[in-house]
């Protein structure tokens, strides 16, 4: 859940987990066989195509939306475009989870190649 901290709260926690995560990776704290692997670059790639095909949809929610002229309807037209849209929008935080999927990516290639290294390195003293 997430929970408000103010404008100054940093947003990218979903970044630095992920930036987390390939370091881990790439430093050997982890490994992943090829089944695990594939399974997971497999969610991480439905994911990432579902975000980009929804580009247009994005779009439509950062223009002004057609409320009418009423006074409430002027009121409420700014507000939606800054929840789609301002640096804690919707828009927003989605463009930087899509980025974050890469580093996922990233992160669980070099896990399998730390699993195929070790298994390797396991093999030769057999």
């Amino acid at each position: 859940m997430y929970i408000d901290e103010g404008p100054s709260a940093p947003l990218s926690a979903i970044g630095r987990a992920m930036d987390d995560f390939a370091g881990n990776a790439a430093s050997g704290r982890f490994s992943l066989n090829e089944r695990g692997g594939e399974s997971l670059l497999a969610a991480i790639r439905n994911m990432a195509e579902w975000v980009d095909s929804q580009q247009f949809g994005f779009d439509l929610l950062l223009q002004s939306p057609k409320l009418g002229s009423s006074n409430n309807a002027e009121v409420m037209k700014p507000f939606l475009q800054l929840v789609a849209g301002d640096e804690q929008g919707f828009v927003t935080q989605l463009k930087q989870f899509r980025e974050s999927l890469v580093k996922a990516e990233e992160g669980i290639k070099q896990a399998m190649a730390n699993y195929r290294a070790t298994d390797d390195s396991n093999a030769t003293k057999y």
